[in-house]
């Protein structure tokens, strides 16, 4: 069984209903609490680059960092990419969660039909 990762945040209820679904079987599953563990900027790219995502497209663009940081005025476009990355990596409360990750696929579980990782 190809094993999954789910980067998780435990405060989240689609998160913890991604984990509750992901750990309740057999299958083999790596928890990471991305919080605290934040991903590189290169870790965010392989993830996207799996999902078929550009990182504005995972980014929470309600949170506080996202202002602060004046993210809606910056460019998305492959120029201003790895900018995105290292924001995100810095403040990981920007990055969609949960996501799942699995072989060459990765998904964000909140949008529907993300249980198709798992076939």
């Amino acid at each position: 069984m190809e094993p999954v990762t789910i980067w998780h945040n435990p405060a989240c209820s689609k998160s913890r209903a991604a984990h509750t679904l992901l750990t309740s079987g057999d299958l083999p599953v790596t928890v990471r609490d991305y919080r605290a563990d934040p991903p590189t900027p290169a870790e965010l790219a392989d993830v996207l680059d799996r999902a078929g995502l550009e990182p504005w497209e995972l980014c929470r663009t309600g949170e506080a960092e996202y202002r602060d940081l004046g993210m809606a005025d910056w460019p998305r476009d492959a120029e201003n990419r790895d900018r995105w990355l290292a924001a995100m990596s810095a403040h990981p409360r920007l990055i969609e969660r949960p996501v799942v990750i699995r072989g060459d696929r990765a998904v964000v579980a909140r949008r529907d039909g993300w249980q198709t990782i798992l076939d």
